[in-house]
């Protein structure tokens, strides 16, 4: 096949450019920042600096993308658990009882990702990667009549407007996409949209890494009557991420006396003694996520040919669930099999993950969102669960192989694990 154009170099952007680089005979990936040749956290993805970790399922698709991509994080310094028997996780306020597995996490920064993965898709021949570059819009042709077809984009460089043709536009321009307006300016209307408004802002530092026994990462998720969250993990460069996130009104402070009350508010005391001797190396960074959105492009009455949505541009997730950069692997690996059905077969993955995020933020009344009759009772059941895998490692085995993507959610309701949580119900 011919040419096709990625809009968007961040981490999404550069596996579909890999993912197609064996479909079509030249990739051209665009971005209108100026790229760091090193580990740099950049404008364009104000979210670099935030914790960041990459979950197992993330992990394997990565190394089949990439051959050796695991040793290659290694020997840049990311330090690797396991997901279970290196991470303390509260759920419900709940600790969950700690087992080996063999699921491994990767405490891997986004710029140090960003930048590894940059690395192996600029050796691609094909491929090529071009920065301080705006896409401006899109080339459309209607010449068929009827439901017309994206055949390039319009871009500004240097303050020079010019044209990229292309057999296929992949929007990988996160949240920030501007596919719907171009659309809508195309006279396809509306794309629909899901959205979950839980009003999150969250907070992230680096401190300095001592060994000590938190172990690889903690992890304290939010649950009704507690909508506060503190994650603490091991990173890249000797380096210790610290979270704090608040729903609904309860932001977190960003000075270090709220710092410590904060932590002092969340389920268990791992935060708040490491917060008693921690060194900062940074100063805290915030963000605001009003809501998580998911558009709904399979559901277009009319859409165009030749384009397709990735990552956050299609559909974006709370963050404190980690999902983002797996679900954005899995997308691209989707691609990699074709783009026939695309964005039916994009619909179908998104389901569980989706699903699982929305479904844990609308356990909150507060939270604004669509709700259906079975949520009420699903959510006793998984708070059942969640009470007894702190005893049952089985159960906690359960859960994690599910939020790690390795199971759909509907693992959690197989007649072995549902007796287990009766039992341990008890």
């Amino acid at each position: 096949m011919g040419c096709v154009v990625v809009v968007g170099a961040s981490v999404g952007g550069l596996l579909v450019a890999r993912a197609l680089s064996e479909r079509f005979e030249r990739v051209v990936v665009l971005d209108r920042d100026r790229l760091p040749v090193s580990a740099e956290a950049r404008r364009g993805v104000p979210q670099s600096r935030q914790a960041h970790v990459l979950l197992a399922k993330g992990g394997a698709v990565l190394g089949e993308m990439f051959p050796g991509f695991a040793a290659e994080m290694v020997a840049a310094g990311v330090p690797v658990g396991d997901a279970h028997a290196d991470c303390r996780w509260y759920l419900d306020g709940h600790r969950m009882r700690q087992a080996p597995s063999p699921l491994p996490c990767y405490g891997v920064s986004r710029p140090l990702l960003e930048h590894l993965v940059r690395r192996r898709v600029r050796a691609l021949p094909n491929v090529e990667i071009t920065d301080d570059t705006e896409v401006t819009g899109l080339l459309h042709d209607r010449r068929n009549g009827g439901t017309g077809r994206v055949c390039g984009v319009r871009v500004r460089r240097g303050g020079v407007d010019g044209e990229i043709p292309a057999d296929l536009v992949v929007d990988a321009g996160g949240r920030g996409s501007r596919m719907p307006v171009w659309l809508r300016e195309l006279g396809y209307g509306e794309v629909p949209s899901s959205t979950v408004r839980t009003g999150l802002v969250y907070t992230s530092r680096h401190y300095r890494w001592v060994p000590d026994d938190a172990g690889f990462a903690v992890v304290m998720a939010p649950y009704p009557g507690m909508p506060r969250t503190g994650i603490l993990v091991r990173q890249d460069g000797d380096r210790v991420v610290l979270l704090l996130a608040g729903m609904l009104g309860a932001e977190p402070p960003m000075d270090d006396a709220g710092v410590r009350a904060f932590a002092e508010s969340l389920p268990g005391p791992e935060i708040r003694d490491f917060l008693r001797t921690a060194e900062p190396i940074d100063e805290p960074v915030r963000m605001r996520y009003p809501s998580s959105v998911r558009h709904r492009y399979e559901r277009m009455t009319r859409r165009p040919g030749g384009f397709v949505a990735v990552g956050d541009a299609l559909c974006s997730f709370n963050p404190i669930y980690g999902q983002g950069m797996t679900v954005t692997a899995l997308q691209a690996r989707l691609l990699a099999g074709g783009t026939d059905r695309y964005f039916a077969r994009a619909a179908r993955l998104l389901a569980g993950p989706w699903s699982l995020a929305t479904g844990s933020d609308l356990r909150f009344p507060e939270v604004k969102g669509r709700r259906g009759l079975l949520d009420r009772p699903l959510h006793g059941y998984l708070s059942r669960l969640r009470a007894a895998a702190r005893r049952d490692a089985a159960l906690g085995a359960a859960f994690l192989r599910v939020s790690n993507m390795l199971e759909d959610p509907a693992h959690l309701l197989t007649p072995r694990i549902m007796l287990r949580v009766l039992r341990g119900g008890r």
